[in-house]
Order: C-alpha cells, then sequence, then structure tokens
C-alpha cells in the first residue's frame, strides 16, 4: 500500500495523528524535500528508506513505488500542506492506478491555513466577504486564460496566492487593474508555522512590493490580499446571537 499523506505547512505538531502514525509505520519515505520540513521525518523509523523527491523525475518516483510494492514494503508519500492543492498528485494516483498499485490519501492542514493562523485572521468575516479564491499567478507554468488572476481579482474576495511570491511585481498590476485600491491590504507570510523560521510582512498593495524585496523572501511564502486582514468584525455572526434560532438553540428575545 501506498500512502500519500499531507505533511502540514512546516510545524511537526501539525501533522495530524494518523499522517504521524504512517510515517512511523512506513518502510520506504518519498518525500518533497523542496517544500517539506526535515523535522518531520524524525517520526520515520530508523530503517526506514528515505528519497528526496525534488531531485527525482515522476518515473523514478513511481519506480520506488513499484519496487516497495513488489517487495511487500508500506510507502508513504509525503506531500507539503495538503496533497490535493499544487501537489502534483494527480499524475501519480492516475499512474498508480494504471500499474495496479493501491493507494490511500491522508489529507493535511494547508499553507493558506497556516498564514490565516499566523496572522491571527478569519478569512471570512461577517458582513465582509465569504469567499476565498486560492489560486496562483501564471508565470513559467501557465494558468488558463480564464483563471488569470486579473480576471479572478474582479471577484473582489480574499485572495491566497500560492507559488508566486517572485512575480509579485505583476500579481500588484494584476490586482490594481482589476480595481483592487492601492491601499488594500496585503500580508505575506514566509513559511507559515515554521518553527523559529516563520516571518510575517504586512504592508498594503501600493508598498508590499518593496518590503518583500527588503526581506530577501523569493520562494515559500503565501500571498494574502483583502480586507479581512484589516477589517475588525463590526457585525456579529448570527451563529451565537440570542436573537437568532437554529435546530441547537432557541432566540432568548
Amino acid at each position: 500500500m501506498v500512502h500519500i499523506v499531507g505533511a502540514g505547512p512546516g510545524d511537526p505538531e501539525l501533522l495530524t495523528i494518523k499522517a504521524q502514525r504512517l510515517l512511523s509505520e512506513a518502510d520506504v519515505v518519498i518525500y518533497a524535500g523542496s517544500l517539506v520540513n526535515e523535522e518531520i521525518l524524525k517520526f520515520c523509523k530508523p530503517d526506514a528508506e528515505i528519497y528526496n523527491s525534488a531531485q527525482m523525475m515522476l518515473e523514478e518516483i513511481l519506480h520506488v513505488m513499484a519496487w516497495a510494492e513488489k517487495a511487500g514494503k508500506t510507502t508513504v508519500r509525503l506531500h507539503t500542506g495538503d496533497p490535493s492543492i499544487y501537489g502534483a498528485v494527480q499524475e501519480q494516483m492516475d499512474a498508480m492506478k494504471e500499474r495496479g498499485i493501491e493507494f490511500d490519501v491522508t489529507p493535511g492542514v494547508s499553507s493558506f491555513l497556516a498564514a490565516a493562523a499566523a496572522l491571527k485572521k478569519e478569512y471570512t468575516i461577517p458582513g465582509g466577504t465569504q469567499t476565498i479564491i486560492i489560486t496562483r499567478r501564471g508565470g513559467r507554468t501557465p494558468v488558463p486564460d480564464n483563471e488569470s488572476l486579473k480576471k479572478l481579482a474582479q471577484h473582489q474576495t480574499t485572495l491566497c496566492i500560492f507559488l508566486s511570491i517572485n512575480l509579485l511585481d505583476d500579481i500588484k498590476r494584476d490586482l490594481m487593474s482589476a480595481g483592487f485600491k492601492s491601499s488594500t491590504p496585503v500580508a505575506v507570510v514566509y513559511k507559515a508555522s515554521w518553527p523559529g523560521e516563520e516571518v510575517i510582512i504586512k504592508g498594503r498593495l501600493d508598498n508590499i512590493v518593496q518590503q518583500v524585496k527588503e526581506s530577501n523572501i523569493d520562494r515559500t511564502a503565501m500571498i494574502i490580499v483583502g480586507h479581512c486582514l484589516d477589517n475588525k468584525s463590526t457585525q456579529k455572526s448570527n451563529l451565537y446571537s440570542p436573537n437568532f434560532s437554529h435546530m441547537f438553540r432557541q432566540a432568548r428575545f
């Protein structure tokens, strides 16, 4: 069996209990070395065979999986965050299906969630936007034209932008041409949740580029754009309102 496992955003304590158990039981671990915190590998048993997929092609990864299955070994394919978001995992699952390799998936905490925790912010505040767009800016790897950042930004929702910190100048131009004001709050969270390495930069659309340049951050960073960053919740949620009834509680007034 191959277990595809989300390693979480970086902090080893943000592994799920199931993920930690699967790692501790695995005979073979293939981890995304360009992004996964290597401290997480301490949960592996001492004799586990460990491969860094940052140095491997898809066929090499599949070769290790197939060899481990033939040898009766249990494999963990360890992805950063949650494997369903920019994990290049579908092609691996499709190939395993073609080869008759059994697998399952264990979800993980995504970095966009760890970034919100680091900022101590809620993306969907009462009276504010109720929508989060998770995306990236097209660069060396393009995005579909109808999913360009400029088009998505026209919705004026909270934006969580992955894999794009080196394109921050372009992001600024895209957002402003889509109607975002120069005063729109922006936050960049580098290595969200990584013990001793997390960096938070807060600014506005008109000054965030310079701040990030001065910090020398050019990878492993989440970009959050939207008024959830500066809005205090003046409107209370109905969930806890004494004037609002739901299936668990009757209104008191």
